[in-house]
């Protein structure tokens, strides 16, 4: 029953965000929306961390999962990206260094906020 409640909890939240997302009069992704509001709610406290513990353990543990429709969906329209895959190829390899570099600015930046602003290395 603790799962259950927990799934709900989250597709609710999902839900709410499909809802925002076609209310608002131009394009933005409903997922953001959802994780915002889950955000939000955790920082109200009107959500707390207990309340979705297992069941977001369980998507972190299996997110490779999530991958295999967009993986799927590429093997499909192999052809059209085929006429373009070094740009492609190029964009995804530079994403992905951004977003490494990104996370450790990030990640650096946080350590320095929790030490008080002192370096000890």
């Amino acid at each position: 029953m603790k799962l259950l409640s927990q799934l709900s909890i989250i597709v609710a939240v999902c839900l709410l965000g499909e809802g925002i997302s076609a209310l608002l009069p131009f394009a933005f992704p409903s997922s953001v929306i959802a994780m915002l509001l889950l955000l939000l709610l955790l920082i109200l406290g009107a959500v707390k961390e207990r309340h979705i513990d297992s069941v977001a353990d369980f998507f972190l543990k299996n997110m490779s999962l999530f991958f295999i429709p967009s993986a799927t969906g590429i093997l499909e329209h192999f052809g059209l990206i085929s006429k373009a895959l070094l740009p492609f190829l190029l964009i995804c390899v530079l994403t992905t260094l951004l977003t490494f570099a990104s996370t450790a600015w990030t990640v650096t930046f946080v350590r320095k906020l929790q030490k008080g602003g002192h370096s000890h290395d």
